[in-house]
């Protein structure tokens, strides 16, 4: 079983835990941990753009000049997207960009970016929640008594209100609740901190 360092609620060292095998010593599976990133990434995507085309501009109701005699090149409209001010053409349109995984897959990569964060060194696990108040002070001495890299996520057992505010004002940690946890979080932390009711959670929901 994978073994890694712990840490008491004031951040010192306890000693070492071991991790299940089934969830934190898998061999990492690169093409589900690529589909997860990608269709995570896509997720997020707003897919609110949009641009008008010569049928939405304003404008162009007459033709600017005669066809011939002029001089000049022959001008239909003022939409056209030739002209400055005119339609875009096959310009971006809202659209939904989100993709739909399947929960074996999911749970795949999961297993997988955990997996590989261990071996890498990354994964430790706190003894309990570093903060029982809303208190950045707190939390950032914590961490930091931990000596750990940053960026760095903090995975907790549910979602803890109280932690998050707690955390929110350090730049460089995020929180989680395990039920929550995705791949692209875990892949981008230099260290990744569970707290040991998290470790039940993750085990029930990734172990079988």
């Amino acid at each position: 079983m994978p073994r890694v360092p712990a840490y008491d609620a004031s951040g010192a060292p306890a000693g070492e835990l071991e991790l299940p095998e089934a969830v934190f010593g898998q061999v990492p599976h690169g093409p589900a941990l690529h589909q997860a990133t990608v269709a995570e990434m896509a997720n997020r995507r707003a897919g609110t753009h949009s641009a008008r085309t010569r049928g939405e501009v304003r404008g162009g109701g007459r033709k600017p000049w005669r066809q011939k005699g002029t001089g000049r090149a022959r001008a239909g409209s003022r939409r056209s997207p030739l002209w400055t001010g005119g339609g875009i053409t096959f310009g971006p349109k809202p659209r939904d960009y989100s993709q739909v995984q399947s929960r074996s897959l999911r749970r795949l990569a999961l297993r997988s970016a955990l997996s590989a964060q261990v071996r890498a060194g990354r994964v430790v696990v706190l003894d309990s929640p570093p903060a029982a108040a809303p208190r950045t002070k707190e939390v950032a001495a914590i961490l930091n008594a931990m000596g750990l890299q940053r960026p760095l996520l903090i995975v907790a057992a549910e979602d803890d209100a109280v932690l998050a505010r707690a955390a929110a004002n350090l730049r460089d940690a995020r929180v989680l609740s395990a039920r929550r946890l995705a791949v692209q979080p875990v892949l981008a932390s230099q260290a990744v901190v569970i707290t040991k009711p998290a470790l039940a959670v993750l085990q029930e929901a990734l172990g079988s």
